[in-house]
């Protein structure tokens, strides 16, 4: 009889902070920091985040004893957690996982936070859930196959992200077996995350984030309560696997959970971009630098990427070429080829400087798209790229396996902090922005690790 569900709430109740390779608390604190750093910063400029704040003031959610970062009011719980998440999404700047190809940091972290605000929750028990939520995240993704699950037209951070939060919140709120295996029965009653969003550039990708984390939160909240919830969620008849995938394989949801780590396996992304684009974003740079490359009239920027890539970034290439919103330029691989050709970077201040800039969009007409046999031989475990420029009559060419902020081409510590300064200090002050850092890759240290994460 297959057990799933059973096997992971086993892992759910079981895991403590002890159990915990030092490299994978590490590896955990630095994607909270990362995550933070978005957070402050889609706070405070993200298009979406207004008409978000103002709905959950009608709603009555702004009142309450949880935090939002970059923001001093209090917020319900649930709210907290929903805006949170939201906005660790709505620059699309987070952690991914090249196999499973989703977002773990964003559901997970806020649902996280809100719970620890709710009992007082350590630094340890903090990064314990944090890490349990990833692996539950991560394995989920890669049963359903998300190639399979986004043809689907599912976006698999948000539906595996609902179980993941709320294995995470589960675990703040001290969660049993049974109560763990209702929390997940409550979780698929609300899964949900589509991808039409893809067709004019709405917002509702990184609210889908937000609401699997406050879904999580509720679940947890709820089974903790001892609402009950269907069994085998997972692998039941009508449950996620059956419901939400084609073929999916249990096996990967369960096969050595505990023993290997695949906190160890996820991303992050130095740019502020689909993670699919960031193999070419290598290249380009670099070909650039490397070459003294111009923009002239001749010039021709080509992208192979792997199918799943393609099919995300790369069609159809003449709305590609031309990005009308951050969201389509998120989403496009010849803006951010364009980007990275003209700066020899990319930040996310570039989204200003040019959406509207006349040489930009008429090099985004110079960058066509493919799908390329070598990148998609290195599928879905790399999200590699192929890149050709062709100026003056000369080819410049480069193949870019595993692109910076992979778990084998890793970014450094001092590069997570360089990013959390460059998105935080335009909206806190220098010395808040410091002890973030510092209470965060400090915060199995604290005791009450929220009411030093949020103090202002």
């Amino acid at each position: 009889m297959n057990v799933t569900t059973q096997k992971i709430a086993q892992f759910c109740e079981k895991l403590v902070f002890d159990n915990l390779p030092d490299e994978v608390v590490g590896r955990t604190k630095t994607l909270i920091l990362d995550t933070v750093g978005i957070i402050v910063r889609a706070r405070n400029e993200s298009e979406s985040t207004a008409s978000l704040i103002s709905a959950i003031g009608k709603l009555g959610m702004s009142q309450g004893v949880c935090n939002v970062f970059g923001d001093n009011g209090c917020y319900t719980p649930s709210a907290a957690a929903l805006i949170n998440g939201t906005l660790a999404h709505s620059l699309d700047f987070d952690d991914t996982h090249a196999e499973a190809s989703l977002h773990a940091s964003a559901p997970i972290l806020p649902a996280v936070l809100a719970a620890a605000q709710l009992v007082e929750a350590s630094g340890k028990e903090i990064v314990t859930a944090m890490a349990l939520g990833f692996e539950i995240h991560i394995r989920l993704g890669k049963a359903v196959d998300a190639g399979d699950h986004y043809r689907r037209g599912f976006h698999p951070t948000a539906t595996c992200g609902i179980f993941a939060a709320a294995a995470a919140a589960g675990k703040i709120l001290g969660l049993s077996q049974e109560q763990y295996i209702s929390a997940f029965g409550i979780a698929l009653s609300q899964t949900a995350g589509a991808m039409q969003f893809l067709v004019d550039g709405a917002w509702t990708k990184r609210l889908h984030v937000g609401q699997a984390s406050q879904n999580g939160l509720m679940a947890a909240v709820m089974a903790g309560d001892n609402f009950k919830g269907p069994a085998n969620s997972i692998e039941g008849k009508w449950g996620f696997f059956r419901n939400y995938a084609t073929n999916a394989d249990d096996e990967k949801a369960t096969n050595r959970l505990g023993e290997h780590w695949d906190t160890m396996t996820l991303g992050v992304k130095p740019y502020p971009s689909c993670r699919y684009s960031h193999a070419a974003i290598d290249a380009v740079i670099e070909m650039s630098e490397k070459h003294a490359l111009s923009f002239e009239s001749d010039l021709e920027i080509h992208v192979g990427l792997p199918k799943r890539g393609f099919g995300v970034i790369g069609e159809p290439l003449d709305l590609k070429q031309h990005p009308r919103s951050i969201v389509d330029a998120q989403f496009s691989m010849p803006f951010s080829a364009a980007v990275a050709f003209r700066e020899r970077s990319f930040v996310w201040d570039d989204y200003s400087r040019h959406l509207n800039d006349e040489e930009t969009l008429a090099l985004c007409k110079r960058v066509t798209v493919s799908i390329d046999e070598i990148a998609e031989a290195n599928s879905p475990e790399n999200m590699s790229a192929n890149v050709r420029i062709i100026m003056g009559g000369t080819s410049f060419e480069r193949f870019v396996k595993v692109p910076k902020g992979e778990p084998t081409n890793f970014m450094s510590e001092d590069d997570f902090k360089e990013k959390f300064r460059g998105l935080c200090e335009p909206f806190l002050p220098k010395p808040r922005v410091e002890s973030l850092i510092e209470n965060i890759l400090a915060i199995e240290q604290l005791d009450d690790a929220s009411s030093n994460l949020f103090a202002l």
